[in-house]
């Protein structure tokens, strides 16, 4: 009994001894707490300063960045993998195949790839020289010039590009100019050779496009986003019919490939055709009257081969009507919802959220310097002017 009752009160020592800590922790982390928010608020004055500041910068870098517009469009993509050919049945009957009625093609190029291909060198080198006319002018120009001569830039570019653009003259001074750079580009002799200045007009056009895909909708939204609305638009248009012509060829290039061989067993099978009937009516006028049994057995053999002849180009005839339709029936549909207007108001920048995020970065930097930067530098000034230290 007496083991019992000890152990009994020390398990009540114990759960008095952890109610006691746990109380003076909570008491003494409430306590850090207003230690914290007496801080904030007697540096009140010094916070509403820097967010003050922060406010105002927000607004020169909100005002100094240009105006750019973003210009969609929205369409709904064609997605399958299995197709039936119901009107390839005088095919299907004249080869015996009976399971060539229902073809199934596998996609190369999914809509997850539609982005990389808008944005390959080949594909953006093609946009180069598209004409383009900005809004309230009349005079046109290629893309390429556009964002060469007509690009503007934050104020403040100049200042940051400076040591950028002082250390490559200096470099320039002790590297001698390749030579290659004087080739044109598509050039027999450097077929993929682009200059650096080429190269980074692809890559400012290949920024200003966006790709998005909703597979459970299975549409595309495509962005582009230039400075001049007018432009934006003219550049979206032409990405979307070279888009569009690009998956056409893809995808009906196999059927165009069969179409043409078709077409070149037709012309074979008419001239034979033709010369078959051109050896039976001249031996037919020739001997006319004749009753010959050998006449009439040549007779006989020429018509059947111009029969036979013709049975043939028949056939290739049918093939080559089968193939053009399979080439209208291969070629992606596409269904344009949301047609491509000219962007009305700018998409960037933002101002009220640049300038919400320059005062919410400037007030998170100056409560971080009240509560913590402060006492730590202090801190370290006071252990480097300890007398041991020195």
């Amino acid at each position: 009994r007496d083991r019992l009752r000890s152990r009994g009160l020390g398990d009540v020592y114990k759960r008095q001894a952890k109610y006691m800590y746990e109380k003076d922790f909570s008491d003494k982390q409430e306590i850090d707490w207003l230690k914290l928010v007496t801080k904030v608020w007697n540096s009140r004055i010094l916070i509403l300063k820097v967010c003050g500041i922060g406010a105002v910068v927000g607004i020169i870098i909100a005002l100094g960045t240009p105006k750019e517009y973003t210009a969609s469009i929205f369409v709904a993509h064609e997605d399958l993998h299995k197709r039936s050919y119901s009107d390839i049945s005088a095919w299907v009957g004249m080869t015996g195949d009976m399971n060539s009625s229902t073809a199934i093609e596998r996609e190369a190029l999914y809509p997850s790839l539609y982005y990389s291909i808008a944005t390959s060198t080949p594909f953006l080198l093609r946009l180069f020289d598209t004409e383009i006319q900005r809004q309230g002018d009349s005079t046109t120009m290629p893309l390429a010039q556009y964002l060469k001569e007509h690009q503007k830039a934050p104020w403040w570019s100049s200042i940051t590009s400076a040591p950028s653009r002082l250390l490559g003259w200096c470099l320039s001074l002790f590297k001698k100019k390749q030579t290659a750079e004087k080739t044109e580009r598509g050039t027999e002799s450097a077929p993929f050779w682009i200059t650096r200045e080429e190269a980074g007009i692809a890559g400012a056009i290949a920024s200003r496009l966006s790709i998005e895909i909703d597979q459970k909708k299975r549409a595309i939204t495509i962005n582009v986003t230039m400075q001049d609305p007018q432009v934006a638009a003219i550049v979206l248009d032409t990405i979307q019919s070279l888009l569009k012509a690009y998956m056409t060829e893809y995808r009906t290039s196999k059927a165009r490939r069969i179409l043409e061989y078709n077409e070149k067993l037709c012309r074979e099978a008419q001239a034979e055709y033709y010369a078959a009937q051109e050896k039976y009516t001249r031996y037919a006028d020739v001997n006319q009257g004749l009753v010959k049994w050998t006449s009439r057995a040549e007779l006989s053999r020429l018509r059947s081969e111009m029969d036979l002849a013709y049975s043939i180009y028949n056939q290739t005839e049918v093939l080559v009507h089968v193939a053009k339709a399979k080439v209208k029936k291969v070629a992606p549909v596409y269904t344009v919802i949301h047609p491509i207007m000219v962007p009305l108001s700018p998409s960037k920048p933002r101002k009220g959220l640049v300038i919400a995020m320059y005062i919410l970065l400037s007030g998170a930097g100056s409560i971080g310097w009240v509560l913590f930067a402060k006492d730590f530098i202090r801190n370290i000034k006071r252990i480097g002017m300890m007398p041991g230290k020195q």
